[in-house]
């Protein structure tokens, strides 16, 4: 069962002109109201003795609904409909970032310096110790986000083009959350040797990589074969930034049931990129049952068509996903939408947790289980204990790049959710609250100083 919650995402701006008189603007919310639609911010645009121009913001939950409510407010009596704004649309139009220089030449002894003559010398002293590359030149603090298209959110594989408004958004909050700068690479191959070489020729430029929405298997080699011929850190989001904001929810919400992780019974669904390595980093964490699923059910050693990560979690159990869960503890869900059951919950072990992380729509509606779990999880904003990479990945980064770290280890995935999970206080910590919002100001600084720390105890750090 799927519940329809309006949401920003399908948010829409309809511009119309009313009477000037008492109820006209009521009679609008209203039918709005009726027809599903959230209402946002309404806007005085002009108005004169006999009439008004609003603009009236409502969330929808899909592009046929947010087109509904307009139909609905074309509809009425004495409104007359002027325009409809998809803002989802409009916050993309022209793209979201741009280059900006922090230095204004103003004159002829400014240009000299930062530009032909004067930066023959600079030129020459990187030349010289290519280390000073990084106090002298963007790569200090530049990051290069490279997807090839090919697992672009919930949406599968779309295309470099397609993928582009992602790794913008990704720049801006490498930006606001970490103050580094970064730049969307959308590569037009999904060859892994053509991506694993252009990567390599475009390193110089940057101070670290991450790599984004590239499907499974193929991800896992180009990481691996990345780290291995790079000198600069390499970081996969979809992996690593979801396993360590797994692994922090983890860690409070056992708080919460009193549970240890090396005791409880975890059943994961969805064996890609982000479950597998959500169950090595919890496996890293002391977890010890870990049984994973995917679609044809429990990930059975029997089965004759395993890829080496999928063999790496193979049971001797066999079974159904609702098979699984019965008895379970813990259930993580990077799967797909509606996978389980109210009842398949019931059957879980009592204090049950239940992270629901896929998207848009999760493994199961809060709503439907929601007297049946001890501590329950997404990845929406819209529902309590919002799970989400944002929490991980600027600041990993930020840690990766200031100390100069030639790779990303596990030591610091782990060291990043222990923060991560200790900036919710005990006296804080809830069944609806076992992670810090994303906008909180101490998350990307507490995260760097952990993977600082750990580099420099495992001596990768240069600075």
């Amino acid at each position: 069962m799927t519940i329809l919650t309006p949401n920003p995402s399908y948010s829409v701006t309809i511009r119309l002109q009313l009477p000037n008189r008492a109820g006209m603007l009521a009679s609008v919310v209203t039918a709005i109201a009726e027809a599903g639609g959230n209402l946002g911010r309404i806007d005085l645009i002009e108005q004169t003795l006999k009439v008004s121009v609003r603009e009236i913001t409502v969330n929808a939950y899909s592009s046929e609904h947010a087109e509904e409510l307009v139909q609905v407010v074309k509809a009425l009596d004495e409104i007359r409909f002027i325009d409809v704004h998809d803002r989802t649309f409009d916050l993309h139009r022209g793209g979201k970032i741009s280059i900006q220089s922090k230095i204004t030449p103003k004159n002829q002894d400014d240009l000299a310096m930062v530009y032909t003559p004067g930066v023959g010398r600079v030129c020459t002293a990187i030349a010289q110790d290519k280390t000073k590359v990084h106090q002298l030149t963007i790569k200090s603090n530049m990051i290069a986000i490279i997807t090839d298209g090919s697992a672009v959110l919930g949406l599968g594989n779309i295309g470099p083009e397609a993928a582009l408004p992602v790794m913008e958004g990704k720049a801006m909050l490498f930006k606001e959350f970490a103050g580094l700068d970064a730049f969307p690479i959308c590569l037009d191959t999904q060859d892994v040797e053509e991506i694993v070489q252009t990567i390599k020729h475009i390193a110089p430029v940057f101070g670290g990589i991450n790599l984004e929405d590239i499907s499974a298997p193929r991800c896992f080699e180009i990481e691996t074969r990345l780290q291995a011929e790079l000198d600069i850190p390499v970081f996969h989001d979809d992996q690593h930034g979801t396993a360590i904001v797994t692994l922090a929810a983890t860690i409070n919400a056992l708080k919460i049931v009193k549970k240890q992780i090396g005791k409880i019974r975890i059943v994961m669904n969805g064996a890609g990129a982000a479950g597998v390595a959500v169950a090595r980093l919890l496996r890293q964490a002391g977890a010890e049952q870990i049984l994973m699923c995917d679609s044809r059910g429990i990930i059975s050693k029997d089965r004759p068509d395993l890829t080496t990560e999928k063999m790496e979690f193979a049971s001797p159990e066999s079974g159904s996903l609702a098979d699984a869960l019965k008895g379970a503890d813990m259930f993580v869900g990077l799967s797909v939408a509606n996978a389980l059951t109210p009842e398949m919950v019931r059957s879980m072990a009592s204090d049950r947790i239940v992270f629901a992380m896929a998207n848009p729509i999760p493994e199961i509606q809060p709503e439907l289980v929601e007297h049946d779990v001890a501590v329950m999880a997404t990845g929406r904003s819209d529902y309590a204990n919002q799970i989400n990479n944002v929490l991980a990945f600027p600041g990993i980064l930020r840690g990766a790049v200031d100390c100069r770290v030639p790779r990303i280890t596990t030591e610091m995935h782990l060291e990043a959710a222990k923060a991560i999970a200790a900036l919710v206080s005990p006296t804080e910590l809830a069944p609806d609250f076992i992670m810090p919002s994303v906008f909180d100001p101490r998350v990307a600084s507490a995260v760097s100083a952990a993977v600082k720390q750990a580099a420099r105890q495992e001596g990768l750090a240069a600075e």
